[in-house]
């Protein structure tokens, strides 16, 4: 997460922004060879195979984000307790999964970016008019192509790759997080879910997000460590669990005393 990796994701918006931009048939292009009027239209959606392939995505992505979210409750129940995962690990990969897949994709953008996906454009026997990437204007009313959703879920394993792997590994996990969420885009691609232009700018906003909070967390004046962090959650739980505590202590004590003779 430097200066290079921003630099890189920049170039890609510019170039597929463009590219895309000016010559928007591109999309359409790379989605022609999977769609087959005999084998009613984008067959990789309803192959089992295909459905199988698309769900594991899913889980995986889950899987991952999941143990972030048991540390957090965890340590919000039992605040004097050491957490599970490092602090700053913990919100970097909730905080970017809530704000980057969660809202910037599926409420900002997918609810307000009219691009109808690939399988109701009137090319693809739908009956919406075919937008390029960058025309919100288009035809579906929501829950849209742009950009795509799944994708950026998988795009997001970049934020446990820079907060959980060591450094002498980071850079292989970073491979595989893009390579996984390239696989994702691709899939997506050939059910007709989404257009090409869709993923790549998933990968970037997705990117994007990730690589400011890692900023906010690690690198720049705004940066915190684990024992910081852990503290914080320790001083916003701890209340609510001493007033818990002294609760049951009564109630506890009530108890006792009404079995006495």
């Amino acid at each position: 997460m430097n200066r290079t990796g921003l630099l890189i994701a920049l170039a890609i918006a510019l170039v597929v922004g463009l590219v895309f931009g000016i010559w928007p048939e591109l999309d359409l292009k790379f989605q022609q060879p999977w769609f087959d009027p005999a084998r009613l239209g984008f067959w990789t959606r309803i192959d089992p195979g295909w459905l199988w392939v698309r769900q594991i995505f899913v889980w995986t992505v889950a899987a991952i984000a999941i143990p972030a979210f048991i540390a957090l409750i965890i340590k919000l129940l039992l605040p004097r307790t050491r957490m599970l995962m490092p602090g700053r690990a913990v919100v970097l990969m909730i905080a970017t999964l809530a704000i980057g897949p969660g809202l910037v994709t599926n409420v900002i953008l997918k609810d307000n970016w009219g691009r109808p996906r690939p399988i109701d454009v009137t090319q693809f026997g739908g009956d919406e008019h075919f937008r390029a990437w960058w025309d919100p204007r288009g035809d579906c009313p929501k829950n849209c192509s742009f950009i795509a959703g799944e994708p950026s879920g998988a795009f997001w394993t970049l934020a446990p790759a820079a907060a959980l792997t060591p450094p002498a590994f980071r850079a292989l996990a970073y491979g595989g997080a893009l390579a996984f969420g390239t696989a994702s885009g691709f899939v997506r691609m050939t059910q007709g879910g989404h257009f090409v232009s869709d993923s790549v700018f998933a990968g970037v906003i997705t990117f994007l997000l990730i690589w400011t909070g890692h900023g906010l967390l690690y690198r720049w004046r705004t940066r915190l460590t684990d024992a910081q962090v852990e503290g914080a959650l320790e001083r916003i739980a701890l209340p609510g669990y001493t007033l818990l505590e002294r609760l049951f202590s009564r109630l506890f004590r009530r108890g006792g005393a009404s079995e006495k003779p």
